[in-house]
């Protein structure tokens, strides 16, 4: 591919800016620890309620909640977000 081709294919290229590309790596390194500490919390009440359940005498799972979470994050991110999610409550519940 011609580099004039490669321009038209990505768009203009704007000059890169070392300074405001580290800071928006800040940023991103200040959301993803945001999220793992959430997806740890997330981890230790997932895991309360499965104790709870047990406890009961109730499945370690409830289907319907599962599937009200998926719907959540399919409607907010799309079809990767219900991977996102699937993927959160593996880690809460375990694979089945």
């Amino acid at each position: 591919m011609s580099t004039s081709t490669a321009s038209t294919v990505a768009g203009p290229t704007a000059p890169e800016d070392p300074d405001r590309i580290g800071a928006l790596r800040g940023a991103i390194d200040a959301c993803d620890a945001e999220i793992i500490e959430l997806v740890r919390r997330r981890l230790e009440i997932s895991q309360e309620i499965g104790a709870l359940r047990a406890a009961s005498g109730g499945t370690r799972l409830s289907l319907s909640r599962e599937q009200q979470v998926l719907s959540r994050f399919r409607t907010a991110l799309g079809p990767d977000g219900a991977a996102l999610g699937m993927m959160l409550l593996r880690q809460g519940r375990g694979r089945l």
